[in-house]
């Protein structure tokens, strides 16, 4: 694997917090942003210093602007300003110097004007013993494009002169990587990475606000860094993300984003960590409470047709069961689960996933720098492997052989009076919806899919009635593990204030699959539970946008349960109440392939939850007069 570097413009924070962010993280080297070094309180010696008391080094300085093809005296003057640099860098213990190509009206054109002007650079970078790395900004005015910054570099012929590759001024161009190939190794000093989503922008916008770690975008990153590898390139492989979500997030959380970004990625151009695992199931969803609102959760399980089929052997803990979905309650007075719920409040501490190789899933998690959990076992009972998850959750694994297959038998003793199962109103966890700070997604993002085969689905904004909501599906080829990430923005919507209302990210909803929802609906009912009330005009909205028969329509309307519609295949979904003002349940049926989320009905939803959320007002009676 190549060196690891990133650029301080990549994190929030001062230059100490970045700088400290970035060792802690594991990184080689540091671009040192030169905003980031004029607003240090001290001087170029004392950055350098700073920099390799921390075991780093600096892969460069940057950026030099406006340099190549200037008229006179503009370019006696570019001139001066880079031998001031140089000489900053000689304190600083900087190598490198990164000049972007041209933006100014006033610049002039030509391949050789501006390799003319690189060479005499390049002498003058000789006199001070650092060299300069010519960069192609994708809307650079004369020189936006790297091969035509490589035929400069070429053409200035100077040891001191090199290339610097950057993916998202590629990319973003939709310039073919594969000539990449053809460049001498020893000829490029740097290579930057960025990803982005796709978007219809202009691209100093796009890149100034929307770049983000490779594996977060949806850029050909990999095609990228093959093609550079194809050089023989031997240098740092380094950051340079401008974000929006970056700049108002935690440091140290984006720099261990990047770095793990970096290993995912050498991965994918050439293998080597253990396999992304494939989730096979969700074996269990462990919530966290005391026991007065854990009981009045078991009798919302009881009306949802679970039944208590087994109680831990050592712990307060129950497990509750319907087809192939266990729920397990646990209200402990010690340990992690109750740490989680006076932290949290009641809610989802755990979820466990049934992989293909827990082994090798736990090895991949170390190589990704993902946080391992361990806790004490008690005599008899079974170590279950896990890491940290959203919010500090957990997620447990098991698999379908070995010991970790008989966790139930194992830990839990089966009830002998559970009543011999009826058929199941529900079948399995169809997703699991997290809400969290609107700039961890993306790191959740990058989590989910450098550990797990997950596919990811275009991200959708969501009409809360206190503002919008992003969400992100993210789900395995087969629908056996779907995740959905939501974040806001704006302070009072449902998913923001179950962030701020609750101490953190975590679980705020999970969707069963039924089935038949209209019979789970009735059967429920009959068990004494209720549903959340859709209003009236959202059905005559239906039966006209999608012409169903009125007695289907009268169906939905009847059992509160919204429609849509991709093709022939078809989606249904119902939402219990928000329990204990934290989270609530979804209830879905699946036609004909369907395999989206029903966005188009989350509007309707979540205005419906806000009426319910509302404190309701008593009217004051009339005083007679």
């Amino acid at each position: 694997m190549n060196p690891t570097s990133i650029a301080t413009v990549s994190l929030s924070g001062d230059l100490t917090e970045k700088l400290q962010a970035i060792a802690a993280a594991g990184f080689d080297a540091v671009e040192v942003f030169e905003n980031d070094f004029l607003t240090f309180d001290g001087s170029p010696r004392d950055v350098g210093k700073m920099i390799a008391d921390l075991g780093l080094t600096i892969s460069a300085f940057q950026p030099f602007r406006d340099f190549e093809g200037m008229p006179e005296p503009l370019r006696a003057r570019t001139f001066a300003r880079a031998e001031r640099k140089f000489a900053i860098m000689n304190e600083l213990g900087a190598e490198l110097m990164l000049i972007c190509s041209n933006v100014s009206p006033q610049s002039l054109g030509g391949i050789d004007r501006a390799a003319t002007d690189l060479r005499e650079l390049g002498e003058l970078a000789a006199k001070f013993g650092v060299r300069v790395g010519f960069e192609a900004l994708a809307w650079g005015r004369h020189v936006n494009d790297y091969r035509d910054a490589w035929e400069i570099v070429r053409r200035a012929d100077h040891a001191r002169i090199g290339l610097i590759l950057d993916s998202f001024h590629t990319l973003a161009r939709k310039s073919p990587v594969e000539p990449i190939a053809s460049i001498p190794g020893d000829r490029i000093f740097l290579v930057q990475l960025a990803d982005a989503p796709k978007l219809d922008m202009d691209v100093l916008s796009w890149s100034r606000h929307f770049r983000c770690f490779p594996g977060q975008g949806d850029l050909a990153v990999a095609d990228f860094v093959k093609a550079v590898e194809a050089t023989g390139y031997s240098g740092p492989l380094s950051h340079e993300i401008f974000n929006d979500q970056f700049r108002a997030g935690s440091a140290r959380r984006l720099a261990t984003d990047g770095m793990r970004s970096l290993i995912a990625l050498a991965d994918q151009t050439a293998p080597h960590l253990p396999p992304r695992a494939h989730v096979e199931g969700v074996e269990f969803l462990e919530f966290a409470l005391d026991e007065d609102t854990a009981a009045d959760l078991a009798a919302l399980f009881k009306a949802l047709g679970f039944q208590q089929t087994g109680t831990h052997r050592s712990k307060m803990v129950t497990r509750w069961s319907q087809g192939g979905i266990n729920l397990v309650l646990n209200t402990e007075k010690d340990g992690f689960a109750q740490s989680h719920a006076i932290m949290h409040g009641p809610g989802v501490c755990a979820i466990c996933l049934r992989v293909d190789d827990v082994e090798q899933t736990m090895a991949r998690a170390r190589d990704l720098k993902i946080t391992a959990f361990e806790q004490p076992v008690g005599p008899g009972e079974m170590h279950i492997p896990a890491i940290r998850g959203v919010g500090g959750s957990l997620i447990y694994f098991t698999q379908a052989t070995g010991e970790l297959a008989h966790i139930w038998e194992k830990d839990f003793v089966a009830r002998p009076d559970a009543a011999a199962p009826a058929p199941a109103l529900l079948q399995s966890v169809d997703h699991i919806s997290q809400s969290m700070d609107y700039e961890e997604m993306l790191s959740w993002l990058l989590f989910y899919t450098s550990l797990f085969h997950l596919e990811r689905i275009p991200q959708t904004a969501i009409a809360d009635p206190a503002g919008l909501v992003e969400s992100r599906p993210i789900v395995s080829a087969d629908g056996s593990l779907r995740f959905v990430l939501n974040g806001s923005q704006a302070t009072r919507t449902l998913s923001s204030r179950f962030v701020s209302e609750h101490f953190g990210s975590g679980v705020q909803h999970i969707a069963f699959s039924a089935p038949d929802i209209f019979a789970a609906v009735t059967a429920m009912r009959a068990a004494g539970l209720s549903f959340l009330d859709i209003p009236e005009n959202y059905y005559e909205d239906l039966e006209a946008r999608h012409g169903l028969d009125p007695d289907f329509i009268d169906a939905l309307r009847d059992h509160h349960i919204l429609y849509d519609r991709d093709g022939e295949a078809e989606f249904l979904q119902v939402y219990t109440h928000v329990f204990a003002q934290r989270f609530f349940f979804e209830i879905v049926e699946r036609r004909g392939g369907y395999a989206g989320f029903g966005a188009v009905n989350a509007a309707v939803r979540l205005a419906s939850q806000a009426r319910e959320a509302r404190p309701v007002t008593v009217p004051r009676p009339l005083r007679e007069s």
